[in-house]
C-alpha cells in the first residue's frame, strides 16, 4: 500500500466518525441513483456529506457542522451563498405571482441582454441554460461559420459534458484521448490538442492545420485544468492566428465571467474573441448561460438564416426567475466593481501566501496556482500543489495534472479529506473566495491547513 493510499484509509476512519450520516446517506442515495448523486464531481470518496443550510461563505450538513466553503457552487457564489440582494428579489417576484416558468417571452430577457452586451463589448447574444450547451453551441455556430470541422481545445481545457469537445480533459499519459464512450471516431478525431501558455506550439498546430481549423476554443483562465492565467503573448497569438487562417476564436469564459472585473476577462487582456461563453456568475446562483460575440456569427441560429444552426433553445432557456438572479447579481457587481474586484484580489494574494507559507512552516512543501499576471492584477482563486521538485513551474495542466510532478492523489484526495476534518471544504485543492469571506475565514483556513498537515505527517509515520 502506498502513501497516500494509507493515509486515505486513516483519514476515512476518522472522517466517518466525525460524520456519521455521511455513509448513512450515500447508502440510501445508491437505491435509487447511480453512485449515489447526479454530479460526479460532488461524490468525493469515501462518501459525501450532505448540506441542509448555505448561507454566505458557510454550510452546514446533516451532522451539524458548520463548514467553511471554497467550491462555492461551482465558483457561481461570488456573493457566498443564498444572497439576500438576489433571494429577496426572488422572494418578491415569485410571491407577486411570476417566476416559474411560463413559456413566454418577457421583458426581462432584454433588459439583462442589453446589460450584458454592454459589460461585454460584444453585439448579440443568446441564452441557455448551461455551460456545456453554450460551449457547444459556439462550436456549433465556428463551424457552420467557416465551413470547416475540425477544432482546436487546450489539453486540459473543460468544455462541458457535449460531444463536440470531449476529448483532451484528464490526464492519463498525456490528454489525447476521448474522455467518454459512446462517441463517434469522427468526433474524437475532430478535435485537436494544444498545450495552455505554448505559442510555439499553438503555431505548429495553425502551421499544420490552420486552413481546416473551424476555431480554437480556450479558457483565458484555466479552471478545473489548473487555476492558472493564460499569458497576454498566449491570447494575442491565439487571436492572430485565428484572423489569419480564418478560424472562430472562441474565449469560454464560463468561469472568468465577472470573476475578476464586472465582464470579460478578455477586457483585462484587450483582446477581443469572434465569440464568448459565459454561465456561473452570470446565473446568480440560478441556470443560466449565454453565447455573446460577433452579430454576422449569432446570426446563424436565426431562422431566417440559410445555414442555420439549430440553437433554438430547450424548456428552461431564458428562465424568467434565473434571468432576474442573473440581473440582479450583475447589476449589483456592475455597481460596486470599484469595491469588490480590489478586495477579492488582495483577499486571494494573502490566502495563497498564507497557504504556502503555512505548509512551509509543517515541513511540506507546497505551491498555489491562482496569480495574476501583468494582464491580470490578481485572482479569488487558489488550487494547492504537491510538487515533487521545488521550483517546479505550474503554468499549464500538462505540469499540475502529471503524477510524475506532482502528487495529484495528495491534492485531489488526501488534502480533500484532511481539510474536512478541519471543517473546512475544498475542490481541487482550495477553490474560491467569495465577498463574504473575511480575514477570520482565512485565519480558520490557515489552521486547517497546521491540522491537515500534521494529520498528513502522523499518517506517513
Amino acid at each position: 500500500m502506498n502513501r497516500n493510499a494509507r493515509l486515505l484509509d486513516s483519514l476515512s476512519q476518522q472522517y466517518f466518525a466525525e460524520y456519521p450520516s455521511a455513509k448513512k446517506e450515500f447508502d440510501r442515495a445508491e437505491g435509487s441513483l447511480i453512485s449515489g448523486g447526479s454530479h460526479t464531481l460532488r461524490l468525493f470518496g469515501p462518501a459525501p456529506f450532505r448540506i441542509v443550510g448555505a448561507s454566505g461563505s458557510r454550510v452546514r450538513d446533516a451532522d451539524d457542522h458548520e463548514i467553511l466553503d471554497f467550491w462555492q457552487g461551482h465558483y457561481a457564489n461570488i456573493l457566498g451563498h443564498n444572497p439576500p440582494i438576489v433571494t429577496r428579489a426572488l422572494v418578491e417576484t415569485l410571491t407577486g405571482g411570476y417566476g416559474l416558468q411560463t413559456g413566454i417571452t418577457d421583458s426581462l430577457q432584454t433588459d439583462f441582454a442589453v446589460l450584458l452586451l454592454r459589460q461585454l463589448g460584444a453585439e448579440r447574444i443568446r441564452f441557455t441554460t448551461s455551460g456545456a450547451l453554450a460551449d457547444m453551441y459556439s462550436v456549433m455556430l465556428a463551424r457552420a461559420f467557416t465551413g470547416r470541422q475540425l477544432i482546436l481545445k487546450v489539453g486540459g481545457g473543460w468544455q462541458g459534458a457535449h460531444p463536440l469537445t470531449l476529448k483532451g480533459v484528464s490526464f492519463r499519459d498525456g490528454f489525447d484521448h476521448p474522455e467518454s464512450e459512446g462517441l463517434s471516431p469522427d468526433e474524437v478525431s475532430s478535435v485537436l490538442l494544444t498545450r495552455y501558455n505554448d505559442p510555439e506550439d499553438l503555431r505548429a498546430q495553425f502551421q499544420r492545420y490552420g486552413d481546416r481549423l473551424a476555431c480554437f476554443i480556450v479558457e483565458p483562465w484555466m479552471g478545473m485544468g489548473g487555476f492558472m492565467a493564460a499569458s497576454p503573448e498566449y491570447l494575442q497569438t491565439a487571436r492572430e492566428l485565428t484572423h489569419r487562417y480564418g478560424a472562430v476564436l472562441i474565449f469560454d469564459e464560463i468561469i472568468s465571467g465577472f470573476r475578476f472585473c464586472a465582464g470579460g476577462l478578455q477586457k483585462l487582456y484587450g483582446v477581443q474573441p469572434d465569440l464568448s461563453t459565459y454561465a456561473k456568475i452570470i446565473g446568480g446562483g440560478m441556470p443560466l448561460a449565454a453565447v455573446a460575440g460577433r452579430e454576422e456569427i449569432m446570426r446563424l441560429c436565426s431562422p431566417e438564416c440559410e445555414r442555420r444552426v439549430k440553437f433554438d433553445g430547450g424548456t428552461f432557456s431564458a428562465h424568467p426567475a434565473a434571468l432576474l438572479a442573473g440581473k440582479t447579481l450583475v447589476e449589483y457587481l456592475v455597481e460596486k466593481e470599484e469595491e469588490i474586484y480590489p478586495r477579492l484580489g488582495a483577499l486571494g494574494e494573502k490566502m495563497r501566501k498564507g497557504v504556502e507559507q503555512t505548509f512551509a512552516r509543517e515541513g511540506i512543501y507546497v505551491r498555489c496556482t491562482g496569480y495574476g499576471n501583468e494582464a491580470v492584477p490578481d485572482s479569488s482563486f487558489g488550487m494547492i500543489h504537491f510538487p515533487h521538485q521545488e521550483g517546479t513551474p505550474l503554468t499549464c495542466p500538462d505540469q499540475v495534472w502529471d503524477p510524475a510532478i506532482c502528487d495529484v492523489d495528495r491534492r485531489e484526495k488526501v488534502l480533500k479529506l484532511a481539510l474536512l476534518l478541519e471543517r473546512v471544504y475544498v475542490m481541487h485543492g482550495l477553490g474560491a473566495l467569495s465577498t463574504e469571506h473575511s480575514e477570520e475565514d482565512l485565519e480558520w483556513l490557515f489552521a486547517a491547513c497546521v491540522g491537515a498537515a500534521r494529520l498528513i505527517k502522523a499518517g506517513e509515520q
